[in-house]
């Protein structure tokens, strides 16, 4: 005890004794129950309030100055008197609790009275004193009660008035009313049995406000259930902060903070687990170790399941485990820590879905990819947009479903119950059909999408009302992008089922639009599979088609020139069979394209000699623009100014005279190409001026073109011709530039660049 005030209890005791009454006889004149005036003397119980102080000093009879005493020693006792044992009633902090830096400063800082939270907070938009009320919610799992019992033992010390934490049971079946849980509080903080009958039922909400108004609390409430159940608890004024913890988001409070819990980080994940099994053990099987984190989706509560299960087999080794989940059938059952399994975490929450909801949920586990949209759902459903829309809402305000701008992501574990689910009620022919169902979906609406970059196509045809907008090229391209993972996998998919002319109307819409998005990292995948289908459907043109897509592949998105000569001879020999000329035309354009990168340039003018009359024979305008454009190009590989500089310019006449025959994308790419390729043949021969300005042109047309790949690669040629005409300066910054544009950008045109920008840097 501070203050030197006198101790409320010692001197209540005096008092009552002084009057010769017995605490029965004391409970009995002022109202306040014998248990509330024994823990008040014996500092069981932190000093009254004042109203208390006032029934216990007419029941003993107190005089003026006696009564003054006495609240003196009770306002002294509110101050100074350290927390009751009765009112602290938090469980035990966890001993290996890891993680959460940011999220304990943000609780850290509201506790200290600072406005505002730290990463992972949403405010209040309300400002000013008050209590401060923080959600904390996340999906089953995750570890939200561990956060705040963790963060409640070092914020405990500055809520002096008292700590409690109240179960709410929001998984029950009847969970607690407000009402119940409010009572709980009042008697938890020894209000008066005869105030509470006094006030009644309907008047316990008042006292519970008044209560918290007065004093300085730390409450948690665990595990609500909704909005409602946790509504008329929160304190209307005060300084108490209150700790919500849910699996629903319970978007309906306001004036609330917020925290998001998603799974802990790879070495956090691996940290917990070390501390669970010892470090000496971790360090030992350190990979396997990070299997398991890897397997248990980082997700804290399976971490501590298959902790437990290492700590208690200390024989086994840790690969054993990693080889175990590492099957997904079996993983949700190899979770498991005595009576305790990951998987009726999940089952609490799915029970309490509505049933388009619990549908949409088992469903979303045939999504191929890590998430999915709006449309993906609707289809699932069979339902139209805002249905699917409301139900995805109510997944994320469970906490079933997680959010990522405006696409939807089923946590890995949830993702293997609900496809346990989905097998289970809705049967195997179900599943199979409702998973042909949405492959056959992604690649039909990937088709549309693709054809906006054709030019004999464009927007989709006026009788099509797919679920996804597709009304730009710009939305097209959103879709085809973002949807990329779930496309492709819909593609293999459906090659392994034998659906081979799908896979190739697939491919084949989409290899325009392959050049706008060069470096995505699959296309070799997607030309592969579709030559392989042309070759089941028997058709020699298609598979020299596929395989010609597929050589392009091979030299620009993977970089390995050698490996795409004998699938360009291989669509050479198909074209040959097939007596397709277009299409022995690109197989050598692509021969020598390959030779030309890896210097071979007198097979490669072969090559392209071969080609060029070859598209001249079947009115092929762009296959004659880039035969021409390569074999200019191997001529100023290959030094030779002069010729190269004709070459270009013969190029330009070309462009000229075919005029609207050409795309207009091809045709601007081209243009942009050429361009740079004077420039280079110029500084060849030493017109470095000249040099300069046609490629810096080159860079100025690729901003209209929006192809960073292409802007890349003439930034490294305007960095090199600069470097090559002695203006390092001008160089350093034209390298810079191009390392700047970052991942959209050729990666292998970066390299170069970072390169050069380093032998720049050791030379100064």
């Amino acid at each position: 005890m501070g203050g030197g005030g006198e101790d409320f209890g010692a001197l209540l005791r005096q008092l009552r004794l002084n009057v010769f009454l017995t605490l029965e006889g004391l409970a009995e004149a002022s109202g306040v129950s014998v248990r509330g005036i024994g823990d008040l003397e014996r500092g069981r119980r932190a000093a009254p309030q004042r109203r208390t102080v006032a029934a216990l000093a007419d029941g003993l009879r107190l005089d003026a100055e006696q009564r003054d005493r006495l609240l003196a020693a009770a306002r002294a006792g509110r101050v100074d008197q350290p927390t009751p044992v009765s009112v602290r009633t938090f469980p035990r902090d966890v001993d290996d609790f890891v993680g959460r830096r940011g999220e304990l400063v943000s609780l850290t800082t509201l506790a200290a009275g600072l406005k505002g939270g730290g990463a992972g907070t949403t405010a209040p938009s309300s400002s000013g004193p008050g209590p401060v009320v923080m959600i904390v919610s996340g999906s089953p799992g995750m570890g939200k009660t561990a956060l705040v019992l963790h963060a409640a033992q070092e914020l405990a010390k500055s809520f002096p008035d008292g700590q409690m934490m109240l179960d709410l049971r929001g998984m029950d079946e009847s969970p607690p009313s407000p009402a119940e849980l409010m009572l709980g509080v009042l008697k938890a903080f020894h209000v008066a049995d005869s105030d509470l009958m006094k006030a009644g039922p309907h008047g316990h909400a008042a006292l519970y406000q008044d209560l918290l108004a007065d004093r300085r609390c730390l409450l948690i409430f665990d595990n609500a259930r909704d909005e409602a159940q946790v509504r008329q608890l929160l304190p209307a004024r005060g300084r108490a902060m209150v700790l919500v913890t849910s699996r629903r988001v319970l978007t309906g409070l306001r004036n609330v903070h917020r925290i998001g819990l998603g799974e802990l980080a790879p070495d956090e994940a691996i940290a917990f687990l070390a501390g669970m099994i010892g470090e000496e053990r971790a360090a030992r099987e350190s990979s396997a170790l990070s299997q398991v984190a890897r397997q248990c989706g980082y997700l804290p509560l399976a971490l501590r399941m298959a902790g437990s299960w290492l700590a208690t087999r200390t024989g086994w080794s840790v690969q054993r485990l990693a080889d175990r989940l590492a099957v997904d059938g079996r993983r949700l059952e190899a979770l498991v820590a005595g009576d305790r399994k990951v998987s009726v975490a999940f089952d609490l929450s799915y029970q309490q879905l509505t049933p388009d909801a619990a549908r949409l949920f088992r469903r979303l586990s045939l999504v191929p990819g890590p998430d999915a949209g709006s449309a993906c759902a609707a289809q699932l459903l069979g339902q139209d947009l805002p249905s699917a829309e409301d139900i995805l809402d109510e997944l994320v305000e469970t906490g079933l479903l997680g959010t990522h701008g405006d696409r939807f992501r089923l946590h890995d574990l949830l993702r293997l119950y609900a496809g346990g689910r989905l097998a289970t009620e809705e049967g195997p022919e179900r599943v199979e059909q409702l998973r042909t169902d949405l492959y056959r979906w992604l690649l039909e609406t990937t088709i549309v999408a693709g054809r906006w970059f054709e030019p004999d196509h464009g927007a989709p045809p006026v009788d099509w009302h797919g679920l996804v907008d597709l009304s730009s090229a710009d939305l097209a391209r959103q879709w085809l992008q973002s949807q990329g993972i779930n496309w492709l996998a819909a593609l293999g998919a459906m090659a392994d089922a034998g659906e081979h002319a799908l896979v190739v109307e697939v491919a084949e819409s989409l290899h325009w639009f392959s050049d706008q998005w060069i470096f995505w990292g699959h296309w070799t995948e997607v030309f592969s599979l579709a030559a392989r289908s042309a070759q089941a459907l028997g058709d020699d043109v298609l598979r020299a088609t596929q395989l010609n897509y597929h050589a392009w592949t091979l030299i620009v998105c993977e970089g390995s020139p050698e490996d795409s000569l004998p699938v360009a001879r291989e669509a050479l020999s198909a074209a040959e069979r097939g007596k397709d000329s277009r299409q022995q035309a690109w197989a050598y354009y692509y021969l020598g394209w390959a030779q030309r990168v890896r210097e071979f340039h007198e097979e490669a003018a072969e090559y392209y000699s071969r080609a060029i009359p070859l598209f001249a024979s079947v009115g092929d305008l762009h296959g004659s623009l880039q035969a021409r454009h390569g074999f200019a190009h191997n001529l100023l590989l290959q030094g030779e100014g002069a010729a190269a500089l004709h070459a270009f310019q013969r190029i330009l006449t070309f462009l000229d005279e075919s005029g609207e025959l050409i795309e207009p994308y091809i045709a601007e790419t081209s243009r942009i190409g050429v361009t740079s390729g004077m420039g280079r043949s110029l500084g060849l021969l030493d017109q470095w001026d000249e040099a300069v300005a046609y490629v810096r042109d080159a860079v100025s047309l690729s901003d209209g073109l929006g192809n960073l790949p292409v802007k890349s690669l003439h930034l490294l040629h305007l960095g090199d011709v600069l470097l090559s005409a002695g203006r390092a300066d001008e160089a350093r910054e034209a390298f810079r530039t191009c390392l700047a544009l970052g991942g959209d950008a050729d990666p292998h045109v970066l390299a170069d660049a970072h390169r050069r920008l380093d032998r720049l840097d050791d030379a100064t």
